[in-house]
């Protein structure tokens, strides 16, 4: 047996210096995973930490009988949990303005409805909170949950996701950035188009009553944006 298995078997067993000492024979291995997320938000030191946490896990989860070497175990471990991090604490990263937006216009979308018995017009939310539609349509995209884009909206089951073209998990995580990206360089109509249905899962005929407009105009609206964020992902992508 190596002495890197004897030290996982110990690790396994309860033996806390054991894990430590697997850590630090093996900080060049962890430290090569975490430098592939520099540059996202997160400084280097605790991309760092999440790694030495990720490769505990697979300390702990390594099974001795696999026959494979334990860093090709390992990697995935080190890199999931980073990427982890990442898409929970939001790998795009909002400001405080958006934030406090953001919160305001939920808080008088609840209070309207309440109050109106439907779902309020853009004109209405604006009026009661002094922000542009456009400042609406902006704060909502940019805090709406990362989850949505992979949500079916419509019968077709279309969902936001699609124009995306990366396989690979950590290319896909990078085009979900993207397109969050290129969603906000959207005209203002086609943005608060697809806030409203991929961010609040309104249907086409909801959608057409808050911006005073008919389903038919919603539909084309919709197509139009679904392209012109296809050929934004397109152009940043080739």
């Amino acid at each position: 047996m190596s002495r890197t298995e004897e030290l996982i078997r110990a690790a396994q067993s309860g033996d806390r210096k054991a894990g430590e000492t697997l850590i630090l024979e093996n900080s060049g291995l962890i430290w090569s995973v975490a430098k592939r997320f520099v540059g996202r938000g997160t400084e280097t030191e605790d991309l760092y930490q999440l790694g030495c946490l990720g490769f505990l896990k697979a300390v702990e989860g390594f099974d001795l009988s696999f026959g494979t070497q334990f860093s090709t175990y390992a990697v995935p471990k080190i890199a999931g949990e980073i990427r982890r991090f990442l898409r929970d604490d939001g790998a795009v990263k909002v400001s405080r303005t958006l934030k406090e937006q953001a919160a305001t216009v939920k808080s008088m979308r609840v209070r309207l409805l309440g109050a109106l018995g439907r779902e309020p017009t853009l004109q209405e939310i604006s009026r009661q909170t002094g922000l542009t539609p456009e400042q609406i349509a902006e704060a909502e995209t940019a805090t709406a949950a990362v989850g949505s884009l992979d949500r079916p909206v419509g019968e077709e089951g279309f969902c936001l996701e699609m124009v995306l073209t990366g396989e690979d998990p950590e290319e896909s995580m990078l085009e979900k950035i993207a397109l969050r990206q290129a969603i906000g360089q959207l005209p203002e109509r086609e943005r608060m188009v697809v806030t409203l249905r991929y961010f609040h899962d309104l249907t086409q005929e909801r959608t057409a009553k808050v911006l005073g407009v008919s389903q038919v105009q919603v539909s084309r609206i919709e197509k139009k944006a679904v392209g012109l964020l296809r050929d934004l992902m397109k152009s940043g992508w080739t």
